[in-house]
């Protein structure tokens, strides 16, 4: 079997391992609520089958027939297993089923995210390969200076300087995630929702001026949402190219005259993209989170509002714990194609050579 497909294998048979520790330590934290809080989460439809029934007896009815007060591998075991079986709980706040609540949330926050990480990849790369080469000229100062502005300002901030230069003052660049016209073309029986991006969809149904305009509106998000991202990578990929060109190898094929481009494109890039995808694997987990404040910002309908409902007035413990899972969920993927692509560029991870 090719190196590259049993390395796949073991970190596809990692996944159900992290994802069930994690969730232990996340039911293992909630166990610190009281009983009547966690008996939210199996809340029948519509808050009682009885309108007579006082909310109090109604917990206490769901603490009893739930086993709320059995050791905690009992009822990590049935939570675990309603979320399996696609039961995620009943938000009060939504009045609606948590999972469908975050179906319907996440194609917004799955179209922000790919269009941030498209955008920092490949200039996180190219950038610090160029400053690395050129280090000392007018490149790698450029380059320094604005990784050094991009790490220094946070992102909120960032946000809030470009909503009120682009949008409010200059009105360049709209909010939200669509236009009012669009929206109401979106929801017309003859646009077709094949996979709940915008940009995609827009032109699956023959609609490019749609998707060009639903670009529009992230242009701003993306952004803020991968600078912080960019100036990290391009600093990481800077120093790997540094370390590169004082190896042997890179002076022997300086040696025999081989051109610069070709040494830096063909044997500098490849080596340094491994400590750059590593990077990048590191901070999804702040992409993914950093995604949930962005879309707050411009007014993004995606799982921010789950982050944000959860605590809003009275707390909605199904929404919180949904939301938790589904973010772990998205996280992990994300890893695993970071993690392959690393393994296709360095072949000592697929040998098993690295951790």
């Amino acid at each position: 079997m090719p190196s590259l497909i049993k390395f796949m294998l073991r970190r596809l048979a990692a996944i159900p391992v992290t994802l069930l520790l994690i969730t232990a330590v996340l039911y293992g934290l909630l166990m610190f609520s009281p009983a009547t809080a966690r008996a939210q989460l199996y809340m029948p439809r519509g808050q009682s089958h009885n309108p007579n029934l006082r909310p109090e007896v109604l917990l206490e009815q769901i603490i009893v027939s739930k086993g709320l007060r059995d050791p905690f591998p009992l009822q990590y075991a049935r939570w675990a297993g309603n979320l399996l079986r696609g039961d995620w709980g009943w938000s009060p706040s939504l009045r609606g089923d948590v999972l469908e609540g975050l179906f319907v949330r996440t194609p917004a926050t799955a179209e922000l995210t790919l269009y941030s990480v498209i955008l920092l990849l490949p200039l996180g790369v190219l950038s610090g390969v160029i400053a690395g080469i050129r280090t000392g000229c007018w490149q790698d100062y450029l380059f320094r200076t604005l990784a050094f502005i991009a790490t220094a300002i946070p992102p909120f901030i960032l946000g809030i300087v470009l909503l009120t230069v682009f949008y409010a003052g200059l009105q360049w660049f709209p909010v939200g995630r669509i236009g009012m016209a669009d929206q109401y073309m979106i929801q017309g029986a003859d646009f077709r929702v094949v996979t709940g991006l915008l940009t995609v969809d827009g032109l699956l149904n023959g609609m490019p001026a749609l998707s060009l305009r639903a670009l529009w509106h992230l242009i701003l998000p993306a952004f803020t949402l991968s600078l912080l991202h960019w100036a990290t990578l391009g600093r990481i990929t800077r120093a790997a190219v540094l370390e590169e060109l004082d190896k042997d190898y890179i002076i022997a094929a300086n040696g025999r005259g081989l051109p610069q481009r070709w040494i830096v494109w063909r044997h500098i890039l490849k080596n340094a993209m491994a400590p750059a995808l590593n990077s990048v694997a590191l901070s999804a987990a702040a992409l993914i989170t950093g995604v949930y404040l962005v879309e707050k910002i411009f007014a993004l309908p995606g799982i921010s509002e789950f982050i944000v409902g959860s605590v809003r007035g009275a707390p909605d413990l199904p929404m919180a714990m949904g939301a938790a899972v589904y973010s772990v969920l998205m996280i992990l993927p994300m890893m695993l194609s970071l993690d392959v692509l690393q393994a296709m560029v360095d072949p000592r991870l697929r040998e098993g050579l690295m951790s």
